[in-house]
């Protein structure tokens, strides 16, 4: 889901917003506010379009320090080079990118992952988001974050017994994680929904409200790596879920299950690359996380890797 906001005399002035232009007209954004402005009755020629994609993820390492059950990341040791990135962050930024989200393997065990927020932040317009499973973060690495991520996105596949089953960590560590980021950085929840997390929603619905979350980001399981996929049963259920949903936190759903949801998306034809791309930890340019296929992009620039990626496409 997309939210679009309208413009509030208490919001910000119109120089803190970065521009992008497309097919759909003009987008403001405010990555601190997160605030996002279409102006759709403004026409942008063709050759004046953002040629970077509007939000690029980007894996830094294959890492991880746990072994969940439907992982999709590769296992093989990988880790992206510092300067490649900032690189990668300076051109995006250049080209009309609006945020940069870096995940994993764990974005946390980065060796320089501070150091790259702190660019990102500094250096360039992009929003930046972060992924984490949530347990390396304590008090003296969220204070080094803090000013140098607009957004954290938590994973909580399950509530209890159920998370720990998936995950082997505690559940009421996470929540005592997730609450000490309460303070730092807005924040969301990625629920993985299959047949073992199904059941859990409405607890996991309450308890994300109850800790402060601005989204609940529903990701049903893909059919890659670990994960052997959502069944059409649970599909459905949560189909009926989302639909009689009525709780405050906002709700948002992957790409790939968007069929049967009602969706609110405002870029009707910047879609595909144009939206979102996804940089793997080997480098590699692909059309979302979960694709087998893509571009190198090392011994490419970022932008050349980008229109070999379309012409593929």
């Amino acid at each position: 889901m997309t939210e679009v906001h309208s413009i509030s005399k208490n919001t910000s002035r119109v120089s803190d917003y970065k521009s992008r232009f497309g097919p759909d007209g003009l987008h403001l954004f405010n990555r601190e506010t997160g605030t996002n402005i279409l102006i759709d009755e403004v026409m942008i020629p063709t050759d004046r379009w953002s040629k970077a994609p509007r939000q690029v993820s980007i894996a830094l390492t294959n890492a991880c320090d746990l072994s969940c059950t439907h992982c999709y990341a590769s296992k093989q040791k990988a880790i992206l080079d510092f300067d490649l990135l900032t690189t990668w962050l300076r051109t995006l930024d250049l080209n009309g990118c609006m945020g940069v989200g870096f995940g994993g393997g764990e974005p946390t065990l980065y060796p320089k992952f501070i150091e790259l927020c702190e660019y990102a932040t500094n250096e360039t317009g992009l929003a930046v988001t972060l992924t984490t499973h949530g347990h390396r973060l304590d008090e003296a690495f969220l204070n080094k974050l803090s000013g140098n991520v607009h957004f954290v996105r938590v994973s909580m596949d399950g509530v209890g017994s159920t998370y720990e089953d998936i995950r082997g960590r505690s559940f009421d560590e996470l929540v005592k994680k997730i609450k000490l980021l309460k303070e730092t950085v807005p924040f969301g929840v990625n629920y993985v929904v299959n047949a073992a997390t199904i059941g859990d929603l409405d607890e996991a619905a309450q308890i994300a409200d109850n800790l402060g979350a601005s989204e609940l980001l529903l990701l049903p399981e893909v059919p890659v790596g670990r994960g052997k996929g959502i069944d059409d049963n649970t599909n459905r259920v949560m189909q009926e879920w989302v639909r009689n949903y009525l709780g405050d936190v906002r709700l948002a759903i992957s790409e790939t299950h968007t069929d049967g949801i009602p969706v609110c998306e405002p870029f009707e034809m910047e879609t595909g690359i144009s939206s979102y791309v996804h940089i793997d930890a080997m480098g590699i340019l692909k059309t979302n996380s979960f694709s087998q296929d893509g571009v190198l992009v090392n011994h490419l620039k970022i932008m050349d890797a980008l229109k070999t990626l379309r012409d593929r496409s």
